[in-house]
């Protein structure tokens, strides 16, 4: 089966519903790839005649928007303690010089850090929960979080859908080998930016480590 007709049995209710959830979940501060997620959709649907591109963006805006805000009330309500919780759970996002790092992007940007952290792996699943627990203004939350949501889901979406049609007619000629290959490049393409982010990371947690030091 040609990959395009593949994709046009996909129904678009299931599509908007998926990239709505797995952003809105991690906006809510669960790890989980909502910008690949995004990226895939988006891409999907300058092929598929049925998903619609301001739809989708409607969708990945409503889920982190509302993820965010959700996160915000559970950070606001269980505070410091919620922090320690998903330190112990999830060490590898919520570690303690991570949790440092996002204090002081917060403590130095303010509101700028929830709209920025959007675009930002490690803030856009900090963002929510961070607020609430530094107890920030909800109103300077949410107009930082909507505008953010809107920026960050709606120019990806434009963006990459913008990237499929330019590519229109090489991808319908796209074949399963063809595939195959894209998804190798794929992969190898996520190794490198995990490579990259790990180190980033790595140089976060030693620009934390005299921070704790002094405390």
């Amino acid at each position: 089966m040609h990959v395009q007709e593949w994709l046009d049995t996909v129904p678009a209710a299931a599509v908007y519903a998926v990239v709505a959830l797995v952003i809105g979940l991690e906006s809510l501060g669960i790890p989980l790839p909502g910008e690949i997620i995004l990226v895939s959709a988006a891409l999907m649907s300058s092929q598929h005649s049925g998903v619609n591109p301001v739809v989708l963006g409607a969708c990945a805006t409503a889920g982190a928007v509302i993820g965010d805000s959700i996160g915000y009330a559970i950070g606001r309500k269980g505070g410091r303690p919620l922090l320690a919780w998903l330190g112990g759970k999830f060490p590898r996002h919520f570690g303690e010089g991570h949790v440092a790092t996002a204090e002081r992007s917060f403590e130095k940007w303010g509101m700028w850090a929830v709209f920025f952290g959007r675009f930002i792996a490690l803030l856009r699943i900090f963002a929510g929960p961070l607020a609430g627990v530094l107890h920030m203004p909800y109103w300077k939350f949410l107009i930082a979080n909507v505008l953010g949501g809107i920026c960050w889901a709606g120019g990806t979406t434009a963006a990459v859908y913008y990237v499929g049609v330019v590519a229109e007619g090489w991808l319908k000629k796209f074949s399963y080998v063809g595939l195959g290959a894209a998804v190798v490049l794929g992969l190898a393409t996520m190794l490198i930016i995990k490579r990259k982010a790990k180190r980033a990371q790595q140089q976060a947690d030693r620009e934390a480590e005299p921070v704790s030091a002094g405390e």
